[in-house]
């Protein structure tokens, strides 16, 4: 189905102490259609051979990020939230909430190679790269399984005393993981399989989407309670507190442009302008889809996929946002969002 490019200007927020931000658009410029199944979780950019890996309900789904081609499916999998693509090693890995299992499939022929046990409710995946090894994190499982990639093993499942929501890495063995019923962000040793501290962010209620800035050491949570949070990765404190729409699901950072994102399931995105690593300001957020709640980031081009549907409004006055919407049936879709 095809949708109107539209230019979305966005100005930063008044502040009494900082000039404002220059204006940045954006424009949808391709609906990829996904068909069923008609549930879907995390996204995940793959840099080297720009490729998109959708979470897609019982499947990954693969699509090339420059043409929208839909590339290859890893099917049969029962359950599936979370994804990382890894061309080093030609293997990716996902999870399966029926099986309360990783999954490896191979990068070419997207078989599935190996099934490695989890725990309950397994939800975000996430590769650290200093240790090589992959974490599942597991919700009501409360702990996460770390993975080790050269012999597709589980090494430990470490307890978090709390459910899991999405994790970030530092690149220098450590992730960072927010803890949804606790209102905490935990800081793990990846190498050593062990939590290292239990920074507590109590005006962030169930904190989702995590995203990091490695080079100045920067979190940004972002919360159920609309609003956004920087915290510094050496300490835990908590540098700034932000605005952003309903119903966020995910968090990006993109490096280049020094912006911040919310995608939210009221069909915005949230952005936030990183004008100094302790100095960020709201613009205006960016209309999107309803039920855009995930994300991933190309960092070079800045280009932005989002996963929705079409819908149908059941009720507008539904706190809920997923009591608000049906999804048609078999039209989910991915969306590419482009920085002009």
């Amino acid at each position: 189905m095809r949708y109107p490019l539209f230019a979305l200007a966005l100005c930063a927020a008044t502040a009494a102490t900082a000039a404002p931000a220059p204006t940045v658009s954006y424009q949808i410029t391709r609906s990829v259609p996904l068909g069923a199944p008609d549930g879907w979780d995390y996204l995940f950019f793959e840099a080297q051979t720009h490729r998109v890996y959708v979470a897609h309900g019982t499947e990954i789904t693969v699509v090339d990020g420059r043409s929208g081609a839909v590339v290859g499916r890893v099917s049969g999998i029962g359950g599936v939230n979370g994804v990382v693509a890894l061309p080093q090693l030609n293997k990716g890995y996902t999870d399966s909430r029926a099986h309360k299992a990783a999954v490896v499939f191979d990068l070419r022929s997207f078989k599935v190679t190996a099934e490695i046990p989890a725990d309950t409710d397994t939800d975000a995946v996430i590769y650290e790269p200093r240790t090589r090894r992959v974490l599942v994190m597991n919700g009501d499982g409360a702990d996460t399984t770390l993975i080790d990639t050269a012999h597709d093993a589980a090494v430990s499942n470490v307890p978090l005393q709390g459910q899991p929501e999405f994790a970030a890495a530092d690149g220098d063995g450590h992730v960072f993981v927010n803890i949804t019923d606790k209102r905490e962000i935990v800081k793990l040793d990846a190498g050593s399989a062990r939590v290292e501290a239990r920074w507590p962010i109590p005006s962030c209620e169930r904190p989702h989407g995590l995203a990091i800035d490695r080079a100045t050491h920067r979190l940004f949570s972002s919360c159920v309670n609309s609003v956004l949070l920087v915290v510094s990765a050496d300490d835990g404190r908590v540098i700034a507190t932000l605005p952003i729409g309903k119903g966020t699901d995910a968090a990006a950072f993109d490096p280049k442009r020094h912006l911040v994102f919310s995608s939210n399931a009221e069909g915005t995105l949230s952005v936030i302008r990183q004008q100094g690593p302790d100095d960020y300001v709201a613009l205006s957020a960016i209309p999107t889809r309803p039920l855009a709640r995930t994300m991933t980031l190309d960092p070079d081009s800045g280009r932005i996929y989002l996963v929705t549907a079409d819908v149908d409004e059941l009720n507008p006055k539904a706190e809920r946002l997923r009591e608000r919407y049906k999804i048609r049936p078999g039209t989910v879709q991915l969306l590419f969002l482009d920085p002009q």
